[in-house]
């Protein structure tokens, strides 16, 4: 449609007619002598500009290019856009780029902010938001941190959309939080640990992490489990991890650590240096569902049963490639090439492991077995199709209906800490052992 005079005159008027107050809805960066592309620090008229526009509880609008700043302090309220991926904030030092002591209703999205590998203190991010309500971080970009890259503690909020490389320690911790959302985000080449949800003191939490793409996590600082993993949950409660496309993890795509009532569905998990999906340390509560894992040293744990680990379903998840070696810093006599393990009060159900060159499924260790039920999994090429603790103390387990192909040193076996002690407990020794029920498997 075309716009001739009239029509022009009568937009005109209607423009007019709208109140100065809602025309001039967003403070403009330049306003406050930003200048993008600048070669001078600016981090003094940043930081009037973002105060200015926080007490005036307008957004603050940054153009594209390049700004030198140190550390800018973000005060409640501040919502700051930026042009996504063109506007660039160069970190020239300080306690971190954007830190907010008190963080309620800060918005941040479409900034591009890069550390330079400048020092930070420890336990610090490159933007670090504290204690704060309906926070989002959105479609920024962070990266060359020699610390973290984003730290959020205390937050209720949203975070989506954000990348996050290059960082020296994790690329996202939250601890503390109040009722979090961490979504869509791309976490890559962090050197210790993608996502940690943790709490002070074990207790509810709620995080939700869904829909993440994280890649090429390692373990620079070593250790036996506490670096190396693509997403690490320590004391948190009701947490749901769901839909993460996880690939090349020095340990873990996934480990929960003391949790209670953990989710974990649906995640697509490669190329893993230990234990795939692990759940431990007094954890009580999860259910590990639909996942797909391939390449690990171990499939799926739900173990510590000696710290008080219990209660797990590990249902329709596909386990495939497994490796028969952990990584350095780990126990060389840990078990390794295993699909699934359990200890205590676990239905373990309609898997399909293929692979494993140890065994399929696990079940127990020593004393350490109570109340487990194996039912209607696929187990292929595994050279003990189930293995199950038959040590003095250890308690009940059910394995049936399973189908087992291709265990050439039995498809039920029978195990005192690492040692067979039967026979395939499928064709004969079953009834030695009162608390097993071994029935209506298929094997061939």
């Amino acid at each position: 449609m075309s716009l001739n005079r009239r029509s022009f005159l009568f937009a005109s008027a209607a423009v007019l007619a709208v109140p100065a107050s809602a025309r001039a809805a967003v403070l403009e960066g330049t306003g406050f002598g930003l200048r993008p592309g600048a070669s001078d620090d600016q981090t003094r008229a940043f930081q009037r500009a973002v105060d200015t526009a926080a007490g005036s509880r307008m957004p603050l609008s940054l153009a594209a290019g390049t700004y030198k700043v140190g550390e800018i302090r973000i005060p409640a309220g501040a919502h700051i856009h930026g042009v996504r991926g063109q506007t660039r904030l160069l970190f020239q030092g300080g306690t971190g780029c954007l830190v907010a002591p008190r963080a309620d209703q800060i918005t941040l999205s479409g900034l591009v902010v890069d550390g330079q590998g400048k020092p930070l203190p420890d336990r610090r991010g490159l933007i670090s938001l504290h204690q704060g309500r309906s926070v989002r971080v959105e479609d920024c970009e962070i990266a060359g941190s020699t610390h973290h890259g984003l730290v959020l503690e205390g937050i209720e909020g949203l975070v989506r959309g954000n990348t996050i490389s290059g960082v020296a320690k994790a690329g996202l911790v939250a601890l503390d939080s109040a009722g979090l959302t961490i979504s869509q985000n791309t976490i890559r080449s962090a050197a210790n640990n993608g996502i940690l949800v943790w709490r002070t003191n074990a207790g509810d939490d709620g995080t939700i992490v869904d829909s993440n793409r994280i890649e090429e996590i390692g373990a620079r600082d070593g250790g036996s489990g506490q670096n190396g993993n693509a997403i690490n949950v320590y004391r948190a409660g009701n947490v749901t991890i769901s839909g993460n496309r996880i690939r090349g993890a020095a340990f873990s795509a996934i480990r929960a650590n003391g949790t209670a009532n953990i989710s974990i569905t649906g995640n697509n998990c490669a190329s893993l240096g230990e234990v795939a999906i692990y759940v431990e340390f007094g954890f009580e509560g999860a259910v590990v569902a639909n996942n797909i894992i391939d390449g690990a040293a171990l499939g799926i744990v739900a173990t510590n049963f000696n710290h008080g680990g219990r209660l797990a379903n590990i249902h329709g998840n596909i386990i495939r490639n497994l490796v028969g070696q952990r990584p350095a810093g780990t126990d060389p006599n840990d078990a390794s090439g295993i699909g699934i393990a359990a200890e205590a009060d676990a239905a373990i159900s309609s898997n399909i492991i293929e692979g494993a060159p140890t065994a399929g499924i696990w079940l127990g260790w020593g004393q350490y077995m109570r109340d487990l039920s194996v039912t209607a999994n696929v187990i292929k090429g595994s050279p003990v199709g189930i293995a199950v603790s038959v040590a003095p103390g250890a308690g009940e387990a059910l394995v049936a209906n399973n189908l087992v192909q291709g265990a050439s040193r039995g498809a039920v076996v029978g195990m005192e800490w690492k040692r067979p002690v039967t026979g395939d407990m499928t064709r004969d020794g079953v009834g030695r052992f009162a608390q097993l029920t071994v029935a209506g498997n298929r094997v061939r």
